[in-house]
């Protein structure tokens, strides 16, 4: 059964960075496009970035040019750099399958962006 645990979440200031990962567990990231989604308050969960097998990586147009998202298939995990924080960037951050999520979802991991 897969598991996916996110971590590195905090509580950051605006125009801050932060680096948040997603390890799996019970199975193997190679196989997939993985994506990170986020959720903020009184909104519906959204994928915002995702990357393939080989590495081509898609994003939203809010985040773009701000996060970056990489893969380590040997440590089967998934990470998302985040510059230039935002107010509007605060939400919990969920890793999944990219496209459509195929798998539970983890607990997240919540971003706070304020002064």
């Amino acid at each position: 059964q897969v598991r996916l645990v996110e971590s590195g979440g905090g509580l950051v200031q605006p125009g801050g960075s932060l680096r948040l990962s997603c390890v799996m567990s019970g199975g193997f990231i190679s196989s997939y496009t993985m994506g990170w989604y986020r959720q903020a308050p009184g909104k519906q969960r959204e994928l915002i970035t995702s990357i393939t097998t080989g590495g081509r990586t898609e994003y939203v147009d809010s985040v773009k040019g701000r996060f970056t998202i990489s893969r380590d298939n040997a440590r089967r995990t998934v990470y998302l750099r985040m510059d230039n924080l935002k107010p509007e960037d605060m939400a919990v951050y969920y890793c999944n399958r990219g496209v459509t999520p195929l798998w539970s979802w983890g607990q997240g991991t919540q971003v706070t962006v304020s002064s």
